[in-house]
This record gives C-alpha cells, structure tokens and sequence, in this order.
C-alpha cells in the first residue's frame, strides 16, 4: 500500500472520497428505505456508481477508489446497526461483483473512446452484469442466511434482480455522466430543452404513481420515447434514473398502480416495480442504441465526405477525374503546385506533356487498363510549366462513373517521385560501385537471411571455391556447403542469427587443396533491432597458417640439425616425467657429449664442425625409435630421452649401440673425422623434477668424461635398488 500511495494523485484521491460519499449515502439510502417499509430494496445504486466510475480510469487507479468504496459500503450498513461481520461480508461480496463487470469490460474494451459502438458495449455490459450477480447473489444469500436464518435462495433472488437493475441503470448513468460532465443537460445555453423535457417525464411519472386507482404506467412510456428521441443517450440514462428513482420510493411507501393488486405484499410490489422498470430498459434501450449508432455512422459518413474532399483539394498528390475520351471532370488544385500548370489548363487532354520516351508506354498502360480493367500503376516523366520534366508515379483505377451514366472512369492519383527515381538512380549506381569493389577485394563477403540463404555473394568465392556465385543465390547453407562443413559451421551460424558475433576459423578442401579460412558472422538487424540475417566475411588465412607452423617449427627444433632444441626437450620431459610419475614406468635418459669438438672447428673451421655436427645427429637419431626424442641443447651436446625401457640391460645396449655408429668416419668434403662420445645415462623410475633427472644423467656424464671419454656411466633409480644413483667404472653399476 505504502508503494502504491505515491503512484496516486491528490485528485485521484479526493475523486475516490467523493465517490465513497455517494456510495455511503446510497447505500443508507437503499437500506433504510427497505427497512423502514419493510420490502427488499428493489434498485441497489452503489455497485453502479462505482463501476460507471471504474470505466472511466485506468486500471492503475482503481484500487483506491475500491477501497474508499468498501468503506462506505461497510460505513452505510454499521450506520443501519448490521453486524460487522455481515457488514464486512456483504462489502466483499459487492467488491467482487464490481470487479467482475468492470474488468469483463475493459477486457473487451482497454479503451472506451468517446465513439464507442454502443451496441457492442451494452451487449458486453449486460452479458457481465448478468453473469457477475450471480456467484454475489449466492454469495450474499449464504451470508444472510447464516446470519439471520433468510431463505438463501429467497434473498439471492431478491439480490440478483436489484443488483442487475441497478448496475444497468446507474453505471450507464455514471458513465455517462463522467463522459459529458455538464453536457449531459445540453450544449451552454441550449440546456432548457433537456431540463424541459425531462421534467416533463419526471412529472408524469410521479403523477402515475401518486394515485393507486388507475393503471397508467403506459403514460410514462411517450414523455420517456420523446427524450430518447430528442436527445439520444442522454435522454435514456437521465430518463430511465428519473422513472426508477419515482419508482422505488413510490413503491417502497406503498404508492402507485401497484396497489390494485389486492393482498399484494411489499415484496410483491417491489418485484413488480422491477418488472416494470425492466420493461422501460427493454423498450427505449434498443431505440436509444439505435440513434446512437444511426447517429454515430452519419457522423463518420460526413465526416469521411469531408475529410476526403479535404484530402483531394489539398493533398501534395495530383487526384484526377478521367473520362474515356480524356476529359477530366476533376483536377485537384495541387496541379498548380506539382506542375504550375492551372486547373483550366489541365481539364483537357495534354499528352504532349508526357517526355517522349514514355508517351508510346503510358498510352499502352492506359488501353491496358480499359481492356483487362482494375488497376495500374506508371512511373514516367511530364514536362513542367517551367519546361523541365518531372518524374510521377500513377495510380490509375477503372471505376464506374459517380454521374450514374454507366460509362467506367479512371480515377487517377499522382504524386512527384522525382527525389525518390534520383535517389534511386544513385543508389543503383552506388551498388554497382560497391558490387565492383567487393567483387575485388581478396575475402569472400556474403548475407544469409534468416532461413539461411544466400542473398547476396561477391565473384570472389569463384576464385576460392570455384562456385559460381550466381547459382548460390537463393540456396541454403547447407546446400551450397555440403555436410561436413555446414556441421563446423552450424553452431556459429545459430549464434549470428541468435544476435550475437562469432568470430572462427574452419578448415576445408578446394580444388585439391587443403585451406584454412578465418571468418566473422555480424547480426544484420532490422530498424526495430530484430535479427534478419547475418553478413559473412571470410578470408583465406591458408599462408597464414603456414608461417605459424614454420615457426612453431623453428621455436622448437635446432635450425642446424633438424634435431628438437632445448625448449621442445624441456615441454616433452616434463610432460612425460609427469606421465610416468602415475604410471609407476621407467623412463631413459641420455646426455650425449662430443669428445674433442673444439679441435674440429679449431682445425677445419665451424663449416666442417657443423657438418660433423649433423652427422652425429641423424647418426643417435637412427640408433634408436620414431618416437624418441633426440635433442640439440646447444654446441656439441645432444641429449636422447627415451620411454617404454623394460630393463636398464636394454638402456645399456642402446648406449653401446650409439656408440657403436660413431666408429665410422665422418667424411666432409677432403675431411675424415673419426668422432667419440661420451654419454651419461640416466634409468629412473620416479625422480622428483626434470632438474633432478637431467642432474642424475649429467653426474654420469662427468663420470665418463672422467674415466677418459669414448664411453658411458649409468645411474638407476629402479624398484629394488637405492635410491641413490650408483655409477661403475665399467659403465653399469648394480646393488
């Protein structure tokens, strides 16, 4: 509540006070008047003042005046000495019903404009108001009879038919009411004739009723007819309010035609009155919907009259009258503006005013259309006064002549499309240039709409994929780029149209090549910001990717050797330490010294000691597995880590083996060199770091450089041995 208080105007407020000031003191009315003649009431006003009040608020301010009018519905029966939780029930019971009829029509109505069809609104009224008094009636029977012990259906029926009467009534008056303010009386200063008119009716019915002898009820109906007729809604709502209100405190007092009935009781009276009041709805409600409505469409019909010849004197398009033999019966005056030529000018046939390109064209069009009928539509150019042409687009339809001589007329309506063609020229000339530039620019720039077909692809694809952008118009994605590649690209494509960017690389084969292409899907949006398809650019990153890989290459392997370098050693050992640090596997180790190499480059120069260098590469290298790695860590010293070594008797036979291959010479151009090596084998099972590992095998290389070189020293770490490294002077040690 406290959230809703400042939503709420001042006004809004006092406006519901006022209306649970009306509500309050119909509802003392209603009640006091039933208890004081002992009947039922027969017409309940406050339910109809607040849903007449409802109709004319948005939905937002409804709950004050709800709530306002709760309280002087509960205010009204405590007044009268009811109980107050009958008071309270009974209050909700209304509360529903108005909210029920209320909502029932603006649901059908969100807005009830001044020139609303009357008929639909009533029947949409009625039906709720019929409907919506039924679960109150019931509702407020079941409370009565708890309560006080009343026959529920007795006071659900009593109930039903006051409610009824009295939303039908007074809502419709309310509304009214709200809509015409003071107006209901009249226009200022031609009010008498209403004031008249429904004194009269007020007079003639309060006669009726002040006499009990004769049945006049039938008086009442001309004086009401003469209102409605006179002054339509008006005249109903006020005239039906005043009959009523005569009625029932006539009734209620025991007054009128009524009382012929002998024995007749209060209830009876009253259920007679409805009755009656019934039969004054049943008669001047149609009629009154009837010239209201008869009303509202000769309005509409004079004012479309109007609004149309407005609409053709002084519109900026040219409307023209055509007899078949060119003669025309109307020329709007925009001529004037549109062409400078005057309207006598233009009542004849002027075809030498159309350019001379167009002439043979627009009298085809023209014979066209009084051949085959309806319509047509013609862009051409027609000299202006000034003598400069002017380019119009015509709309020309066959129609019968209004002169009712049976011939058939051309109505037509032309308007100056002179900006519109320049600008259309330019555009067209625009898409040629840019057509012509994306048709060279080195990328394949595309739109897919949202079904995913190609709507517009430069000539670049043809060199790429060797498809003829011409037969791709027009074909889905999946069409055009088969299965394998539309799967890679699907995800993406549902991101574009989904309203976001996607950013990719994708690989694919043309014309026996292998590609690699790096693409952007950008949404193409709508003016309203909604997604109608995506634009494509791609680009061929083939070359690219290529220098990638050379350098990824030559980041990882010795440019002199061809052998992995020390970074690419240092990534593998630790990968696979890590990987038999779980498997619980051995893995070998070996680093690998040249004996003597500076004597190389010191006596052949660094050409020869490079060449030697290589060929103590490819000889380790072919010593052992695909799958080995064999490094360069830099100058003479290579290193081999090796995995799946079953015993260190097989890592022993390996390093014979690399020695083995260095018996033969190296031959460089003149040169022979006979090379050694020395090599420190490592053969662990678990080590802690690669520094551990590398340490273990270069302790054993310094081993072998130390028991005089052309030879290998080998420590282990195997289950069952120490788990310190143990060297042996004949190359392999055991404990």
């Amino acid at each position: 509540m406290r959230r809703l208080l400042p939503s709420i105007s001042l006004a809004v407020l006092l406006r519901a006070a006022a209306i649970a000031v009306l509500v309050f003191a119909s509802c003392v009315y209603s009640l006091a008047l039933a208890r004081s003649t002992g009947s039922a009431p027969s017409l309940w006003i406050a339910n109809g003042i607040l849903v007449g009040g409802l109709l004319r608020l948005p939905k937002r301010d409804w709950w004050p005046y709800l709530l306002f009018g709760f309280a002087g519905t509960v205010g009204a029966q405590l007044v009268l000495h009811i109980s107050p939780l009958v008071a309270l029930e009974l209050a909700a019971t209304d509360t529903l019903e108005i909210l029920i009829v209320s909502g029932a029509i603006r649901r059908q109505f969100p807005e009830i404009p001044r020139d609303v069809s009357y008929p639909n609104l009533s029947r949409v009224a009625l039906a709720s108001t019929l409907v919506a008094c039924v679960p109150s009636a019931l509702l407020a029977g079941l409370t009565i009879h708890i309560a006080q012990g009343t026959p529920l259906l007795a006071y659900a029926e009593t109930w039903y038919r006051a409610h009824v009467f009295g939303i039908v009534i007074v809502a419709t008056l309310t509304w009214v009411a709200f809509i015409k303010k003071w107006r209901i009386f009249g226009a200022p200063g031609k009010r008498w004739p209403f004031v008249r008119d429904m004194a009269l009716l007020a007079g003639t019915t309060f006669a009726v009723f002040a006499q009990s002898r004769y049945p006049l009820l039938f008086l009442i109906y001309a004086p009401l007819l003469l209102a409605v007729f006179r002054h339509r809604f008006a005249g109903l709502v006020v005239g039906i309010a005043l009959i009523a209100a005569i009625t029932n405190i006539a009734t209620a007092l025991g007054s009128g035609p009524f009382n012929l009935i002998l024995d007749g009781s209060r209830t009876e009276h009253a259920l007679l009155a409805q009755v009656f009041l019934g039969m004054v709805c049943l008669i001047s409600v149609p009629l009154a919907l009837i010239l209201a409505e008869r009303r509202h469409l000769e309005a509409k019909v004079r004012e479309s009259e109007l609004r149309y010849r407005i609409l053709a004197d002084y519109a900026g398009d040219l409307v023209m009258r055509i007899r078949p033999d060119g003669q025309r019966r109307y020329v709007s005056p925009s001529i004037k503006d549109l062409l400078g030529w005057s309207v006598e000018d233009f009542s004849v046939p002027r075809p030498d005013l159309i350019h001379p390109d167009d002439r043979e064209r627009v009298a085809q069009a023209v014979a066209e259309l009084h051949r085959a009928g309806g319509s047509t539509m013609t862009t051409y150019r027609i000299r202006h006064k000034d003598s400069h042409y002017v380019w119009f687009e015509a709309l020309a339809r066959l129609v019968p002549s209004p002169d009712g001589d049976g011939v058939m007329e051309i109505i037509y309506t032309g308007r100056d499309v002179t900006q519109r063609v320049t600008a259309e020229q330019a555009l067209a000339d625009s898409e040629r240039r840019l057509r012509t530039i994306t048709d060279n620019v080195p990328a394949v720039i595309a739109h897919v709409d949202a079904s995913e077909r190609y709507t517009f692809i430069n000539a670049y694809v043809e060199q790429v994929s060797g498809d003829d952008p011409r037969e791709m118009i027009g074909k889905t994605m999946h069409e055009v780029r088969g299965e394998q590649i539309y799967g890679d690209l699907k995800g993406h494509i549902a991101t574009a149209l989904g309203g976001g960017t996607a950013m990719f690389e994708y690989e694919a084969d043309y014309k026996g090549r292998h590609l690699c292409f790096q693409t952007n899907f950008v949404p193409d949006r709508d003016p309203e910001g909604c997604v109608r398809g995506f634009y494509a650019l791609t680009t061929d990153i083939t070359h690219i990717k290529d220098v990638e890989q050379e350098l990824s290459r030559l980041a990882r392997f010795d440019t002199l050797t061809g052998l992995a370098n020390r970074r690419h050693f240092d990534e593998r050992i630790a990968m696979l330490l890590l990987q038999k640090y779980r498997q619980r596997s051995p893995l070998l180790l070996m680093m690998i010294d040249v004996d003597h190499f500076k004597r190389i480059n010191d006596s052949w120069g660094h050409g020869v000691g490079d060449e030697v260098l290589k060929a103590v590469g490819q000889r380790i290298q072919a010593c052992l597995r695909k799958n080995d790695l064999v490094a360069r860590l830099g100058g003479d010293e290579f290193v081999a880590l090796i995995e799946d070594v079953e015993s260190s008797s097989i890592a022993e036979e390996l390093a014979r083996k690399i020695q083995a291959a260095m018996k033969r010479e190296i031959a460089v151009g003149a040169v022979r060199v006979k090379m050694t090596l020395s090599i420190g084998v490592a053969f662990c099972q678990s080590v802690a770091s690669a520094d551990a590992f590398m340490h273990i095998a270069d302790t054993a290389l310094y081993e072998a450089k130390a028991d005089g070189r052309n030879t290998f020293r080998m420590a282990m770490h195997e289950p069952g041995f120490s788990q310190e490294p143990v060297l042996a002077s004949n190359g392999v040690s055991f404990r």
